[in-house]
């Protein structure tokens, strides 16, 4: 019972950085219908940003939840303004052509990211310091971080602050009305071009504050993480049925529980198999992924 709880608790940590990423992918497809396979990489430019704060924070003597909230609020600020620069850049021009170049474009600009950070900050690893303890308290035999409890109630709240932005909100009406018919919104006198910019604005500053919160949790970086974590992020949004905001949110925590369960039974050399095992039966069975892709509204 202790090992089931335990994994129970790293998998919806981890998944709760899963789903913050994947909120990214479901939200531009629903809007122009991109599979944005940079948005990965995004979320690898939140994690650098975070940690270059904190490096410069070292010497501020700021308290360890002060220094770690300036590095989410810059982060997602950052890299929210770097998936601005790549819609206008990579993506704008390309909305009108044929799909297969923007899906080109799109590894492009991953391809880009990738190799911009290795040149910034090297092929090695870099290490966040270790600002939170490893205190925290015990549940039926299963070992509980105040940190891991602090991650997945941070992500709940952004999950939920999204859901709400965009169903209680003017601007999220517009949002859900492109997701069904942008020329029938553009009638409307909907701001097509800035409700897109608006969503990669808030996709990449979800995926920089899991960035953020992936590296204080697991401690180390790579310039490459972000193309394994991104697979599985995309893995749960399909999961959930892209272009359904709850679904990947659920999606997201499925695949982290997946992972956590496949690692503790299994083997955890076999845990990318099962998690796109799955996504290769979702996409052969159920197309739609479990929620499905909703025929009204979508966002």
């Amino acid at each position: 019972m202790s090992a089931f709880l335990q994994f129970l608790v790293n998998g919806l940590t981890v998944g709760s950085f899963y789903a913050l990423v994947a909120l990214g992918y479901t939200m531009i497809y629903g809007i122009i219908r991109l599979i944005n396979f940079a948005h990965g990489d995004i979320f690898m430019v939140g994690a650098f940003v975070g940690w270059t704060v904190l490096a410069a924070l070292a010497a501020s003597h700021l308290p360890a939840l002060a220094a770690l909230g300036v590095a989410l609020v810059v982060a997602m600020a950052a890299t929210g303004a770097l998936g601005l620069v790549i819609e206008r850049v990579a993506y704008q021009p390309l909305l009108k052509a044929p799909r297969l170049s923007i899906l080109i474009t799109a590894l492009g600009a991953s391809l880009a990211l990738e190799n911009g950070v290795m040149l910034k900050y090297g092929a090695g690893f870099e290490t966040y310091p270790h600002l939170l303890a490893g205190a925290g308290f015990s549940v039926l035999g299963a070992q509980v971080k105040y940190a891991q409890v602090g991650f997945f109630l941070l992500s709940l709240a952004l999950m939920a602050g999204l859901y709400l932005f965009v169903h209680r909100t003017p601007v999220g009406t517009a949002m859900r009305a492109l997701a069904l018919d942008q020329d029938a919104a553009r009638l409307m006198g909907v701001n097509v071009e800035g409700v897109i910019m608006l969503t990669f604005f808030l996709g990449s500053a979800l995926a920089a504050a899991a960035g953020v919160m992936y590296g204080t949790y697991y401690t180390q970086i790579n310039f490459m993480m972000g193309f394994l974590l991104g697979l599985r992020a995309f893995t749960a949004a399909v999961l959930g049925g892209i272009g359904n905001i709850p679904g990947a949110m659920v999606g997201g925590l499925l695949i982290g529980l997946l992972e956590a369960f496949s690692s503790g039974y299994i083997s955890g050399q076999w845990k990318d198999v099962i998690v796109f095992a799955v996504l290769i039966l979702v996409l052969v069975v159920k197309p739609t992924g479990l929620f499905g892709e909703r025929v009204v509204e979508r966002m």
